[in-house]
């Protein structure tokens, strides 16, 4: 036997009926060999550690646009605060931890710069719209590798593409078609609201944008004040309701744990969100990335993939190469094309100053 047949023995033996097991997986786009050490989830979830797409999201905005404070969320933070979450839930549930781990890992891969302001420029920009997590999954089936795509199984690729919720969204009791095929994509689902809820609750106080005595009392009498007991509460909600039901098919919450969650979020779109002050950062956002999306597409072979261009046009090539930007090199690339740099005279010439 194989170090990886090993582990995905004690996979069947240690986890429950209702978790997914790594020699059970549906399989990848591309059939590849086996790695002899590590099982299937394992795997995935290393790639997307090491893959590009991951390490930029420690310049992508969360919240707040390029915080200068050491302890505001960013992209990548937030990535790793659901990974947490997400861990513990499924250690719990005995479900499988590393399709856990890589599904919350990749979640936000295809998240542009700017946070949720981008997405919404580039919804509008991109012919037939844009969404955050469909980009996701284009960057582990397509972009990455120099287009060869990370080759990640079906059960990470699924959870990826059902984890967003949207304004409007719950994080459970969803219709079947737009809830994860396993529990542990229902997991990263969950996890990703308790993380974002809370997180950004700590970074709005931290900015002075809240006041404690601004957040809603009647999702704080049922989740606790402070930000580490709103979690334990809702952690503990998730798997107690969960294990108490039938838990082959469903991730449960209780109502009201549930609606306090909800509430919270609510809050957060009326008071942080789509405040006066985050509304008129968007049109900021909205200037740079305009003005970088009509540039690129008027000198493609200066920016864009010629690859893209050729097999999926401008409009595709244009969306991959804004969508995958840091804050700061969007930035950067907007100053450098927009931004006229002073000239000085020098012994009679004149020459760009640098």
């Amino acid at each position: 036997m194989t170090i990886r047949s090993e582990l995905e023995a004690r996979e069947r033996e240690h986890l429950a009926a209702y978790a997914a097991k790594s020699d059970e997986s549906r399989g990848r786009l591309q059939a590849e060999p086996e790695d002899p050490i590590r099982p299937v989830f394992q795997r995935d979830r290393d790639r997307i550690v090491h893959c590009k797409a991951f390490r930029r999201l420690k310049h992508k905005t969360q919240v707040f646009f390029a915080p200068t404070g050491d302890h505001y969320r960013t992209r990548l933070t937030h990535t790793l605060e659901v990974s947490q979450i997400a861990r513990t839930v499924a250690k719990v549930l005995r479900l499988n931890e590393d399709l856990t781990e890589a599904i919350a890992l990749g979640h936000d891969l295809g998240h542009t710069p700017f946070g949720h302001a981008g997405e919404h420029v580039l919804r509008d920009l991109m012919p037939g719209g844009f969404n955050h997590y469909e980009q996701s999954l284009r960057i582990v089936d397509v972009l990455e590798r120099d287009r060869q795509g990370l080759n990640l199984t079906w059960e990470v690729r699924d959870g990826i593409a059902k984890h967003s919720k949207g304004k409007n969204g719950a994080p459970v009791g969803v219709d079947r078609s737009r809830r994860a095929s396993t529990l542990e994509g229902q997991v990263a689902r969950v996890a990703d609201m308790i993380a974002y809820v809370n997180h950004d609750i700590d970074d709005a106080l931290r900015a002075g944008v809240l006041a404690a005595s601004d957040l809603p009392p009647v999702a704080l009498d049922v989740l606790g004040r402070s930000s580490s007991s709103r979690i334990g509460v809702l952690v503990s909600d998730v798997v107690h309701h969960t294990l108490a039901t039938t838990p082959e098919m469903e991730l449960r919450m209780s109502d009201d744990v549930l609606a306090a969650l909800l509430g919270l979020r609510a809050f957060l779109f009326e008071a942080v969100y789509e405040n006066d002050v985050a509304v008129a950062e968007f049109r900021k956002a909205s200037g740079i990335l305009g003005g970088l999306w009509d540039r690129v597409r008027k000198k493609p072979e200066a920016y864009l993939d010629p690859r893209t261009v050729e097999e999926e046009g401008v409009d595709a090539a244009t969306r991959d190469f804004i969508a995958g930007m840091t804050d700061r090199f969007a930035v950067s690339l907007y100053e450098r094309l927009f931004i006229p740099r002073p000239w000085v005279s020098v012994s009679g010439s004149i020459r760009q100053e640098t």
